[in-house]
């Protein structure tokens, strides 16, 4: 599947902004399963200076600054992307590494090899996720059974969150302490991914945050609003000899092409779409937009549109 995606963020500030620097991370993932066909990123006003490289995870960041007075400023990045991501096709060829369970996979962790290496960065504490309390460690171990394949354990710990945890966008914010959204069982994706994400790391398995989008779709007979698709994000293990599973305890799902990765991190710190310094005073307003379509439909609208302008 090829989709478009366009995800616009503006900030209207109260008071004039002379100087702003920021860190952009809006360009999707080339990994397994999806390949970026094409990225632009607009931003008004002008920026003085754009460059892009890796981060330390292998995101692609766009750092700009803003060297002029402006009270709006707009980030609009476009994306095509094509999913063919199929986790039954990985099993049928790794059956034995993907049925590891927990004390083989913690005993395969002890190798020492580049792609061990990597995975056991995201055993380690995050700003997020630390402190993991004995709470969040008995609840994984309800799913984490020494015996119990990996890839078992870690789907019904998602099936878990599901059920217990409600949805809740009034609760939490993005630094909300994962005990207390533990303790209360109630936030939003980000939230239930860095619950499961300490989860997975109490019982000794590396686990990432995946940042990204969702396709959302509208009730049948009804046109779907433009603007009206998410950021969203869910985690994932790493299984070895196997590789990396994603999970998605917001839709008790394992993620398909409708999820569109845009970034890793070891919690939602590593990976905002932006942050940034501003030199200014006075209150800021955010709005956030993002729209997701198949190409093709897409490009049939736009022809559509073009021949009624033509008429």
């Amino acid at each position: 599947m090829i989709f478009s995606v366009i995800h616009t963020t503006s900030y209207t500030y109260s008071d004039t902004v002379t100087y702003c620097h920021n860190l952009a991370n809006l360009k999707p993932q080339n990994s397994a399963g999806q390949e970026v066909l094409d990225f632009d990123l607009e931003i008004t006003p002008e920026p003085a200076s754009i460059s892009e490289k890796k981060d330390f995870y292998g995101n692609l960041i766009t750092h700009f600054s803003i060297e002029k007075q402006h009270k709006e400023l707009i980030v609009t990045a476009k994306s095509t992307i094509k999913r063919a991501y199929e986790l039954q096709k990985n099993i049928k060829d790794y059956p034995l590494s993907f049925a590891l369970t927990l004390n083989e996979a913690k005993a395969a962790l002890k190798n020492t090899n580049t792609e061990i290496l990597d995975a056991k960065q995201f055993l380690l504490d995050s700003k997020f996720i630390k402190n993991i309390s004995p709470i969040i460690k008995a609840y994984a171990e309800v799913s984490f059974k020494p015996e119990r394949s990996v890839y078992e354990a870690s789907k019904e710990l998602m099936q878990r969150i599901f059920t217990d945890f409600k949805f809740d966008p009034n609760f939490s914010t993005v630094s909300t302490p994962i005990n207390k959204v533990m303790k209360a069982k109630k936030g939003v994706c980000q939230d239930f991914a860095q619950v499961a994400i300490a989860c997975v790391r109490s019982v000794g398995l590396p686990a990432r945050y995946v940042s990204g989008y969702i396709e959302t779709l509208p009730p049948p007979g009804k046109e779907k609003l433009v603007g009206t698709d998410a950021s969203h994000a869910w985690f994932s293990v790493y299984i070895p000899n196997f590789g990396w599973v994603d999970f998605d305890p917001t839709n008790d799902q394992i993620p398909k092409n409708q999820h569109i990765i845009t970034s890793y991190g070891r919690d939602y710190y590593d990976v905002p779409p932006l942050k940034g310094v501003i030199y200014g005073s006075g209150k800021s307003t955010m709005k956030v937009s993002v729209d997701i379509r198949p190409a093709k439909n897409q490009n049939e609208q736009q022809q559509t549109q073009q021949q009624q302008q033509q008429q």
